[in-house]
């Protein structure tokens, strides 16, 4: 079942003073998010990746096409009460406390003092943010600080599907990981999770599909497993072995061009055009008394496919 359908998507900026002209932002953007999955929105410096999410949430209007949202178009903003969205850079009212800003939210969604305030804690609490701060105002915050607040104000209505744009921005390396556990625990609760990321591989751990955005076009769209195919279409296995140098290990393997040795540091890497090749590499392992260390296939990383 899909949660975000989205069909045909224009968006144009008019640029310019004395010769106004017309500038594409996002170009016939069509694409489908299922219920219960972690999409990932990936696309360089503008993309269009932000418009895309502020045409969504309906902060700027779409030139043409159409989006729906839980089965309701964008313009419906009766939706927005079952959705949740944390902007790219969140502007938050500087003099409030993280707790009176959650709760505040939670007025907003129509939550009771005792309810807002019992969800205000809990989810300060769930995105790990120190309680002592709790009651500091939120001027006074560091950029993750930040972050945590506004992770936790994208879900304090208990949101079916939650929108972030950028949600690893200023975290350091525990935050990061904090934050991952709490977008993979949302998945485990059945939530929806459309995010936007320039961190490729918390895009890698997390989602179930990704769509690559290219100058407002999109350019793929898939399962991962799918877009990380066999590097071009070949069933390429690498061989890495340590106690060996590359000399050695040629004179004990079969004559022919089946086999592309590389010294690496420690031992060696050994690329085969086929998997019944492997046979050969530890018959000449075993001759040769090094050790094997791994054997997988050689697939593109979800770098070089958005390099690509």
């Amino acid at each position: 079942m899909s949660v975000v359908e989205i069909d045909n998507l224009q968006k144009d900026y008019e640029v310019g003073f004395w010769r106004k002209r017309h500038v594409r932002a996002l170009d016939g953007l069509s694409l489908s998010v299922n219920a219960g999955e972690i999409f990932g929105f990936l696309g360089a410096n503008g993309a269009g990746k932000t418009t895309t999410l502020k045409l969504l949430m309906r902060l700027i209007f779409p030139t043409g096409g159409s989006a729906k949202i839980l089965g309701h178009d964008i313009s419906d903003v009766s939706m927005h009460s079952r959705i949740g969205y944390l902007p790219e850079n969140p502007y938050f009212y500087d003099y409030l406390s993280a707790l009176e800003f959650l709760k505040f939210c939670g007025e907003i969604f129509g939550l009771s003092k005792a309810e807002r305030t019992i969800r205000a804690k809990t989810l300060l609490s769930r995105v790990k943010l120190d309680e002592s701060k709790w009651n500091t105002q939120l001027r006074k915050f560091s950029k993750g600080m930040l972050q945590r607040v506004g992770l936790a104000q994208a879900l304090v209505n208990n949101p079916e599907i939650v929108f972030l744009d950028e949600p690893m921005s200023g975290l350091d390396p525990i935050g990061r990981r904090e934050v991952r556990d709490l977008i993979a625990e949302l998945r485990a609760e059945g939530k929806t999770v459309f995010m936007c990321s320039h961190i490729l591989s918390d895009i890698e751990v997390l989602c179930d599909r990704v769509a690559i955005l290219k100058k407002g076009r999109l350019a793929n769209v898939g399962y991962l497993n799918e877009l990380r195919q066999q590097v071009a279409g070949q069933n390429l296995v690498e061989v890495i072995l340590s106690g060996i140098d590359e000399a050695t290990l040629k004179t004990y393997l079969p004559a022919g061009n089946d086999f592309q040795v590389t010294s690496i540091p420690g031992g060696v890497r050994v690329e085969l055009k086929e998997e019944s090749y492997v046979d050969s590499v530890l018959a000449a392992l075993r001759k040769s008394g090094g050790k094997l260390l791994t054997v997988q296939p050689v697939r593109q990383s979800l770098e070089e496919l958005f390099v690509d």
